[in-house]
């Protein structure tokens, strides 16, 4: 018989849940960067609450994959054809990728996207997933699943940043290392995807980080949407 859910702990974790979604939908872009003429790409950010903490899932790339094998990555790819548009890309790739269903995801918003090394418009879909979810990842694509608490993104006890050149521009590149200390095992987390979701931990915290980031903080929404239309005007303008 399943154990009583504790109505405290069960109230707190919806709590989580609401105020975190509620700060998201301030972010949502809606479809204000789909007519940009640039290849297209998704990834889905995947939330969720485990042992009364927001959490992020991660997963880790196959080392049979061509492009970045081994890296630390949110499920994504390109768009297909048949996708009807970002949301679709996203959640296509994450039930492909880890056996995510449409059905165990709450899609809270989209935000600003970005421009990976490919020139490609790269945008970050963020859902909250059941709890209770158990990834099922494709060996072809991916060879592990972890979880880190949203905040280490805020606090992080092993943090770098490196500056890397960009169409010309430099950039601001955050590398951090998160240590699971359950499965004995160090992640690095870094580019774009460290990029998001150091802005989701802004969006939702609104808390100042211990490191340097290339936002006003005063001013999340206009500055990051400046920078990524900052850096699509340069990639253009080179085509």
């Amino acid at each position: 018989m399943a154990a009583a859910l504790d109505p405290q702990s069960e109230q707190k974790r919806m709590s989580l849940k609401e105020k975190a979604k509620q700060q998201l939908r301030k972010f949502d872009v809606g479809d204000r960067f789909s007519h940009l003429p640039l290849a297209k790409a998704s990834v889905l950010v995947p939330l969720m609450v485990r042992d009364g903490k927001l959490c992020v899932l991660f997963t880790v790339r196959s080392m049979k994959l061509a492009r970045s094998p081994g890296e630390v990555c949110f499920p994504g790819g390109r768009r297909d054809p048949t996708d009807t548009d970002e949301i679709a890309t996203a959640l296509r790739e994450a039930r492909e990728e880890v056996g995510l269903h449409a059905e165990q995801a709450e899609v809270i918003c989209k935000l600003v996207p970005a421009i990976d090394k490919t020139r490609s418009i790269v945008t970050p879909v963020v859902a909250f997933i059941e709890d209770s979810f158990q990834a099922h990842p494709n060996p072809e694509e991916v060879s592990d699943v972890f979880y880190v608490p949203l905040d280490y993104f805020i606090h992080p006890s092993k943090y770098k940043v490196h500056q890397v050149q960009m169409l010309g521009k430099g950039v601001p590149v955050h590398f951090f290392e998160y240590d699971d200390l359950e499965r004995n095992t160090s992640y690095k987390i870094w580019g774009l995807t460290a990029h998001f979701t150091v802005f989701i931990a802004l969006a939702i915290f609104g808390e100042k980080p211990t490191f340097e980031i290339d936002y006003d903080l005063d001013n999340l929404i206009s500055s990051s949407e400046n920078n990524f239309m900052e850096l699509y005007n340069i990639t253009k303008n080179k085509l």
